[in-house]
């Protein structure tokens, strides 16, 4: 797999999507879409991963917020961990997003619906920090 990088609001590297189709604890599948790195979080170095997730959506979804959540753990420690390493410095940041259509990042667009959680990577763990 090729991936492509482009320089994005700045500072902000989205690495390609992967397209990559992954099946969480709920039942959904949902889709990565892009990894965000270069943009600094609250926690400093941060790496956003992006997933789409249709069963989420707010009029015709299915998923509601709190199985969403067992599927973000997930994705954090199944997903994003194993490509933390060879990236460089350890990121003291996790971003797991889930939204139900592409949403350019760091724009809003208020008939999307997306959840986010935070996660400190430790010990080969993602520890919740929440928002």
């Amino acid at each position: 797999m090729i991936l492509r990088a482009v320089l994005l609001a700045g500072a902000a590297l989205v690495l390609g999507a992967s397209g990559e189709v992954i099946d969480v604890p709920s039942g959904q599948s949902v889709t990565h879409l892009d990894t965000i790195t270069g943009e600094p979080g609250p926690a400093g170095l941060t790496m956003r991963f992006r997933f789409l997730a249709p069963d989420i959506a707010q009029d015709e979804g299915s998923m509601p917020a709190t199985l969403a959540q067992g599927d973000m753990d997930y994705l954090c420690a199944e997903f994003a961990l194993p490509r933390l390493a060879g990236t460089g410095p350890e990121p003291s940041q996790v971003v797991i997003t889930l939204m139900d259509r592409p949403v350019p990042f760091g724009q809003s667009e208020p008939e999307a619906t997306q959840f986010f959680e935070a996660y400190r990577p430790e010990a080969g763990r993602c520890i919740w920090e929440g928002f």
